[in-house]
């Protein structure tokens, strides 16, 4: 038995995934019937749901999405911080060789 084809990626919006987590939590459709309907990945949906649960503060088994967010921020800032520091590093290297 072949393995299904991949599903190109799909970007969605916040309102869009804050209304399927509203059908799943009105309870009358399972998680699994909501992705058939609307033609989505039940991992997809699964996720929306966990994060949105996180967001409300009603699981502590996670990031919420603004923590999320600064994490990622934090991530590009250290890289940036340690991409200038290594440029310094080669500089101080390159001019300690020209005053000898």
């Amino acid at each position: 038995m072949g393995k299904k084809p991949r599903r190109p990626r799909r970007a969605f919006t916040p309102e869009f995934k804050a209304e399927i987590v509203e059908v799943c939590r009105r309870g009358d459709r399972t998680v699994v019937q909501v992705a058939r309907d609307f033609d989505l990945t039940e991992t997809a949906v699964r996720e929306w749901v966990r994060q949105a649960d996180l967001d409300a503060g009603s699981r502590t088994d996670g990031l919420t999405s603004d923590e999320r967010d600064e994490l990622a921020r934090l991530r590009r800032e250290n890289r940036r911080l340690r991409e200038d520091v290594d440029i310094l590093k080669r500089a101080t290297a390159f001019f300690a060789k020209e005053t000898r």
